[in-house]
């Protein structure tokens, strides 16, 4: 028997065109496994950056919620204190304190001119004078300073 056995036909004319040799699998191998594993490598590396960066968009979006919540109980505290402002009777209390009365009975003026209604005074309506001086001086003529006297 013969150390090879003796190649016919197509399997003749594939041998012909490897190198004759068992070391040049090897070689060949060796680039693959290289790719393979540097593939591997980035893959992994790929999916620890995308991990870090969907836990800290995470946390971003905790912090928003968290800052969503407080700014809404703000909100609502201020619509009620706008709501207790805009009561009739915390409007009717400040008016008082301001010096206001309930006005009467209204008149309304037409196109023309004519009056339509009766006016009536307000009711226990005392005048809010915010200028006294202004009532003394309203009788006598007003007085300017001259200057250089």
């Amino acid at each position: 028997m013969k150390g090879a056995p003796e190649l016919r036909g197509r399997a003749a004319r594939l041998a012909r065109l490897f190198p004759a040799g068992g070391g040049g699998g090897q070689a060949a191998r060796t680039p693959f496994v290289v790719l393979v594993v540097l593939l591997l490598g980035g893959g992994l590396i790929g999916l620890l950056v995308l991990n870090s960066a969907l836990s800290e968009g995470s946390f971003h979006l905790d912090d928003l919620e968290q800052q969503t919540k407080e700014l809404t109980d703000e909100e609502q505290a201020l619509q009620r204190d706008v709501d207790a402002y805009s009561a009739p009777q915390a409007l009717q209390r400040r008016a008082r304190e301001l010096g206001m009365v309930p006005g009467g009975d209204p008149a309304f003026l037409a196109p023309d001119g004519t009056v339509k209604g009766s006016p009536s005074p307000a009711a226990g309506a005392t005048p809010l004078v915010l200028a006294p001086e202004a009532l003394t001086q309203a009788g006598s003529a007003p007085t300017t300073p001259t200057p250089g006297r």
